[in-house]
């Protein structure tokens, strides 16, 4: 592989990253921030509106953290570690709501 095509892979995995990852992430974000700020006695139509408002700076931080990272295998390992909290906690609301 050239070194020009290594770094046209290189910035897709960014694009993809930022894109499919930061969306993923920003989502997750949503759904646990929907299901937990009710809790706090907060209605749950402001809890969603509240958590999606606050997802469009989240989105848009990770896009730059994804392009400032060293590498593309480092945002996408930074993502999936970050992503593990809010889908344990969304996982465990819908098991206990489930339940």
């Amino acid at each position: 592989m050239t070194a020009a095509a290594a770094r046209r892979l290189s910035l897709a995995a960014r694009i993809l990253a930022a894109v499919v990852g930061g969306y993923a992430y920003a989502t997750l974000l949503v759904l646990a921030a929907a299901a937990l700020l009710p809790l706090l006695g907060i209605g749950r139509p402001e809890a969603l509106l509240v958590a999606t408002i606050a997802a469009f700076p989240i989105f848009a931080g990770i896009v730059m953290a994804v392009f400032h990272a060293r590498s593309a295998r480092r945002a996408w390992l930074w993502l999936a570690i970050a992503a593990v909290p809010p889908a344990a906690a969304v996982a465990l609301l819908l098991v206990e709501v489930g339940s």
